[in-house]
Parts: C-alpha cells; structure tokens; sequence
C-alpha cells in the first residue's frame, strides 16, 4: 500500500561546499513490516550533521541528506508494528537499525550493536543509502521508533533524540542523582542537555565553559555552580570534588593535560567523553601516572538504547524540560549549518517543515 509520501531532502551535492544543500528527490528504505512510516514536521541540527556534510568524519556519501533528530506523524505502519497507528507522533535519532540477533541487541545495547546501521550516510542491507531528516519523511524499523509524551511539543522533543539522549543515557548509567557532583564540559548543543538533565536527576551540577558568554546561560538551566576554564588555574579549587565529568567538548587546548581534568573527580570518579571532535584533533595526551591520584575510569558512551530513550522523554514530560532551540525553516538549513559550525548557535538548531504540506 502507499501512503502518497513523497520523499525529498536538502542534501550536499558537492563535498566543497558543504553547506550547501539542494533539494532532491530520494529511493528511501524498503517499506518492510516491522517498519513505521513518518512524514517529518521538525528535525534538530546536529554536530554530528556538520561534522559529516564538511568531510571531519570522513567521506561522505552523495547525495547526502544529513538530519538524525527527526519528529512527525505515522503515515504508515507495518502488520508487524504494536505500538504505533498512523496519526501518532514518532522520532527518530541518530541509530536505525541493527541486527537485532546478537547479544548486545538481545540485552538492549543496540546502541552498541557491531551492525549498527546510522540513520544517514549508512546503508541498508539491501543496499539502499540511508539519508536523514532535513527532508519530508522517514522510514525506520520500530525498535529504532519511540513515542512522544503529549506534554512535549514537537519542537522542543526533535533535539532529545540525539543530543538529549547522548548526554542522558551516560548520565543514567553512571549514577548520577540526588547526592552526587556532576560536571559538565562545555555548554553547548550537547552540555546544555546534560545541565538540564543532570539537574532534574537531582545532582549537584559544576558547568564549565570557555565562553564566557554561556555563564549566566549555565546558571539560568539549573547549574549551581558555574566555572571560566579561560584560567589554567580553574580546576585547582575542584580537585577531588566531582563523581562525573561528562565531556561534551569539541575541541580541546593542546596545552592544557588532561590531569587538569581527571584531578577534579573523586576516588573512582568517572570522566565520560560524549564529544566527538574531527579526526584529526585527538584528545589531550596522558600519563599512565594521571590515573593513579585518585583511581579514575575514562569511558565513553553511545547515544542510547530504546529504553533509556523513552525514559529520557518521560523525565522532560515530567520535570517540564525544554531545550534552548531556535527554530528556522527547513529550507533555510545551510544557516543553520553555517551557525552551528562556527558557534553562534544558542543551543540547538530546530528546522521546521516547509519542503511540502505534512499530511
């Protein structure tokens, strides 16, 4: 059966010009029963989105449509499909599909699945290219499909689903609630959810930037403590005080160690890095004996599972989290791009619909 759903996207053509996107035309996923159709009404812009369109991560395929903070309407749903009809509203993040066959899927770590397939610059098994959200729908396996709260609008949930959710799940996993210290390394589209978040959770929240512009920002979502790492000196004053530092960090100084960083947790205390920089920009060099003061675990983390995600949505439903976002049409996506590349952002970029009427 078909939906009448044209799929078309604003999608790079040319690698050299990276931002700019012309709409095309596109083959999407094969429709399959387990499947949830959705025409999009709003799609987050992402890092991740920039990092791709410029080459950072890599080549890209082409034509690309970038986009993997994805929210619409369920235009079609497969015989195999339980908890979705079409009308309902539905979003999609950065991960749609896996093998769904081995252990880590069996043990709802999808997140992690060796098969993984992204949302965009992907393909499927069948060989069709997967591409993203700047564009007038969607298709993708239910698993990878999750339902959204009435009280969350639309536009505020679109960036849950990959920034939101980067910065929730290790948060969750490493215990942060009431009692504990959590840190937040830069305050952007990425550290501003991880503020919102870790403050709902009930922690006690130290945000650093290196904007001194996004202090009183910091402060106005929930911070409690703000901190300038303009000064080398800055985390002299924290040493041993956090149980969490979650790093959203781009870039970082190549002068400064990386004990600067691991010197402000607790014994046992966990530095867990979410930012993911160009390929050629590596994280501060360190020393075997940068571990030994105060016995650290460095670790990383990987968007979020199907469970952890709907959790996510049900906290900021309940807590009344809305994300600092700024909403453009959709066709006006290369501003966006061009403003989350060079930082003028505050925090996240939210296209809204305008390629075709969303039925």
């Amino acid at each position: 059966m078909s939906t009448g759903l044209e799929f078309k996207g604003y999608a790079m053509t040319d690698p050299d010009q990276y931002s700019a996107l012309s709409l095309i035309s596109y083959q999407p996923k094969t429709f399959q029963e387990d499947d949830v159709e959705i025409a999009i009404t709003h799609c987050g812009v992402c890092g991740s989105d920039v990092h791709t369109l410029s080459q950072g991560w890599g080549n890209s395929r082409l034509p690309l449509v970038v986009g993997h903070e994805i929210i619409g309407k369920v235009t079609r749903v497969g015989s195999k499909v339980k908890d979705f009809k079409v009308g309902d509203r539905a979003g999609v993040g950065a991960q749609i599909g896996s093998c769904m066959d081995c252990k880590r899927c069996k043990t709802d770590n999808e997140n992690y699945c060796l098969k993984m397939i992204d949302t965009y610059n992907d393909v499927y098994p069948d060989g069709v290219i997967a591409q993203g959200g700047y564009s007038t729908g969607i298709r993708a396996h239910q698993r990878f499909v999750f339902k959204i709260p009435d009280a969350i609008e639309s536009r505020h949930a679109a960036s849950m689903f990959c920034a939101g959710l980067t910065v929730y799940s290790p948060l969750k996993y490493n215990g942060c609630g009431p009692g504990k210290k959590v840190g937040v390394l830069g305050i952007g589209g990425l550290g501003h959810y991880a503020v919102l978040f870790a403050k709902a959770m009930g922690a006690e929240v130290y945000a650093f930037t290196h904007s001194e512009s996004k202090l009183e920002d910091a402060k106005k979502m929930g911070a409690d403590h703000v901190i300038s790492t303009h000064n080398d000196d800055f985390h002299k004053p924290l040493e041993g005080e956090l149980d969490i530092l979650i790093s959203t960090a781009d870039v970082f100084r190549e002068d400064r160690p990386f004990k600067s960083y691991l010197s402000m947790l607790f014994v046992h205390g966990k530095f867990i890095n979410v930012g993911l920089p160009n390929r050629d920009n590596p994280l501060p060099r360190m020393h075997a004996f940068d571990l030994q003061p105060n016995g650290v675990f460095i670790g990383g983390s990987h968007i979020g599972n199907k469970l952890e995600c709907q959790e996510m949505l049900e906290l900021a439903a309940e807590k009344g989290i809305k994300p600092w976002i700024e909403e453009l049409p959709m066709s006006q996506a290369k501003a966006a791009i061009e403003g989350v590349k060079s930082g003028k952002v505050r925090y996240r970029y939210v296209l809204t619909q305008d390629i075709a009427p969303v039925s």
